[in-house]
């Protein structure tokens, strides 16, 4: 049975701090993630029928300097300047910004793709259970949306919070369906 190829865009939101509104972070103060507003980026407002807390998610193609990662299905990546490529799960694009004065990453993207049961129906829910069976724990959904727009295709968005033995995240994961059903 062919099995149509969708790939997480895990973007792994503010760990234990720095303001970001698309990353992972390890310092020591909590801050909420906020995606620049669209006064703030100069950008025109979201499409109408956006929920406000994706309306900074616009299908536009990555800016100048940006590079690509892509995993073996073909999906890609794209990586801001200055972050670079990490070792990660097999199968997986991923990329970091880490931090110079401690070494430890300060930002993280991935993208993964479709691994179990995970559909664009089910990722609001899906999502904050696969965290909770990898035995995170204080796990709360801030928002969910389905069908936004990405230049790909289409998708489904978590904002979530949640802590690991280790630290607590924020974090952004969409999974998303190409344009070709992939």
């Amino acid at each position: 049975m062919a099995r149509k190829r969708m790939a997480w865009l895990i973007v792994l939101g503010c760990l234990l701090g720095a303001g970001c509104g698309t990353a992972a972070t390890r310092s020591t103060t909590t801050r909420s993630a906020r995606a620049p507003s669209p006064a703030a980026s100069g950008t025109p407002p979201a499409a109408s029928g956006t929920p406000p807390a994706f309306a900074w998610l616009r299908p536009e193609p990555p800016p100048p300097g940006w590079t690509l990662a892509r995993l073996r299905a073909g999906n890609t990546l794209a990586v801001p300047p200055g972050w670079r490529r990490i070792r990660a799960d097999a199968g997986t694009a991923s990329a970091a910004r880490v931090d110079a004065a401690s070494g430890l990453i300060a930002e993280y993207l991935n993208a993964t793709p479709q691994q179990g049961e995970e559909t664009l129906q089910n990722w609001s829910r899906f999502r904050p259970d696969h965290n909770l069976d990898e035995g995170d724990r204080h796990e709360q959904v801030l928002a969910a949306a389905r069908a936004l727009r990405f230049r790909s295709g289409s998708g489904s968005c978590v904002i979530d919070r949640y802590r690991t033995s280790r630290a607590g995240y924020q974090e952004i994961a969409c999974l998303v369906r190409g344009a070709r059903g992939e």
